[in-house]
């Protein structure tokens, strides 16, 4: 995928179907390329065909942007879930996809204000500094301030329906399913990407939490400035820093590590025991870090943000708890509250389901469980991976194709093992106590 300005984007159902169809053609071809190579004795191995093929996908999602894009953002943040060369090409959606050439960026603010960028800033530079998903980036001054103007690409939010509608048959078909089981889980989903497309609704929310956590020690949050802002453009503070992949390459002392660790997870854990919502977001392309005042972290990107129902935090909270772990009426209480556990299961299914989650909840929840953890140790991250490759490889749960347990925990699950996914990079040691508002408004 060349990193030239895009000039146009598949917007239409047809267009973006083509598109699908097209990376389909372009797949098939590498396969056949690959053993026809190997029938005639030339190398080919394996990860030669993944990684054409990979760059076949990447490309075509940058291309399309938009929801398929974020499916790829979630995918990378899954390494063990893919073979090295697509963790590798979908890593690049978490930091820059192709950008909109000039004229389609300057369309857009005509659209939303009557009149270009040029005029609306003192200054605005064409070129995208980040590209992603949904939107990019661009540099803008006004009265002496940068400004961060995120543009959201032309269609997005009227691909996301029939984008998920694409993805849909192919993921029945692998999984074995029939659209009724699955149905909660898509509709969660879908509702959180539509959410994203709405600028308004990110910058509200950004401030609001922004405000609600002013008072944790070491993060930043951009202010936002309605004015400059519509549906589909944002604009906010230019804020400093490095994201996550570039920060380490400075080598920072370990107290910074730990540190901005342990910003991080205090502003996770404050959001969801006393907030009850969660930036839902955590890759790496949303925190920009710094090594002054011996660390501080920079906080983007509030479009996906996981509001979560009383009764589901508490579950959430429940399951979790030492106590659990170690009672299994409690723990079959919780699973059945929970949907996992069914009236209906036989015997057998029923064990294997509560053997399944008790090692599972023990691993998972273990952070919680310490006053101190260690994410620099590699292990743990390790075992839990491990964890996934057991589950998957075991012949009786590989039968049970059906999802099953509230579809609420889709985001909650991904933000865990985001956040600890980006604490275990950093390399972080940190206190697992949880803030109170007392200590957040000191």
């Amino acid at each position: 995928m060349s990193d030239e300005p895009q000039t146009s984007l598949p917007t239409t159902k047809v267009a973006r179907a083509a598109r699908f169809a097209k990376t389909g053609i372009s797949v098939g071809a590498n396969y056949v390329k690959h053993y026809a190579k190997r029938a005639v004795g030339a190398e080919s191995t394996t990860e030669d065909l993944h990684a054409a093929n990979a760059a076949e996908l990447y490309g075509a999602l940058s291309e399309m942007k938009g929801s398929v894009l974020k499916v790829a953002q979630m995918l990378a943040m899954e390494k063990n879930m893919l073979p090295t060369a697509y963790a590798d090409q979908f890593a690049k959606a978490q930091y820059q996809t192709p950008p909109l050439s000039g004229p389609l960026v300057v369309k857009a603010f005509r659209d939303a204000f009557g009149q270009s960028p040029y005029t609306l800033f003192d200054e605005f530079e064409p070129e995208a500094r980040q590209a992603a998903s949904i939107g990019q980036v661009h540099l803008a001054r006004k009265d002496g301030r940068p400004l961060a103007v995120k543009v959201q690409y032309p269609g997005v939010a009227a691909s996301i329906k029939s984008d998920i509608n694409l993805v849909k048959p192919i993921a029945l078909r692998v999984m074995g399913l029939s659209e009724s089981q699955v149905r909660p889980y898509l509709e969660e989903v879908e509702a959180r990407l539509l959410e994203e497309t709405d600028y308004q609704l990110e910058l509200r929310r950004g401030q609001e939490i922004a405000a609600q956590c002013q008072g944790l020690p070491h993060l930043e949050f951009p202010a936002y400035y309605p004015e400059y802002s519509t549906a589909r453009i944002l604009t906010m503070d230019w804020l400093g820093g490095q994201h996550l992949k570039e920060f380490l390459t400075t080598n920072p002392a370990p107290e910074v590590r730990n540190q901005l660790g342990q910003a991080l997870w205090d502003f996770y854990q404050f959001q969801f025991n006393t907030l009850h919502r969660l930036h839902a977001d955590p890759h790496p392309g949303n925190f920009l870090l710094r090594a002054e005042n011996g660390g501080t972290m920079g906080v983007l990107d509030f479009g996906c943000v996981k509001d979560v129902p009383q009764d589901v935090y508490e579950l959430f909270t429940a399951l979790l708890a030492p106590e659990t772990i170690v009672d299994e009426a409690r723990l079959a209480s919780l699973l059945t509250q929970a949907g996992v556990l069914r009236a209906t299961d036989a015997p057998a299914m029923r064990v294997l389901y509560l053997r399944t989650l008790q090692v599972s909840l023990e691993l998972v929840g273990r952070p919680f469980r310490q006053a101190t953890f260690d994410f620099g140790d590699p292990t743990y991250m390790a075992a839990l991976y491990a964890l996934g490759d057991d589950l998957m490889a075991d012949p009786e749960l590989r039968k049970q194709r059906e999802p099953r347990g509230s579809e609420h925990f889709i985001y909650l699950n991904r933000t865990y093992v985001g956040l600890f996914a980006l604490l275990t990079e950093l390399g972080a040691v940190i206190e697992t106590h949880v803030p109170t508002v007392a200590e957040v408004t000191v």
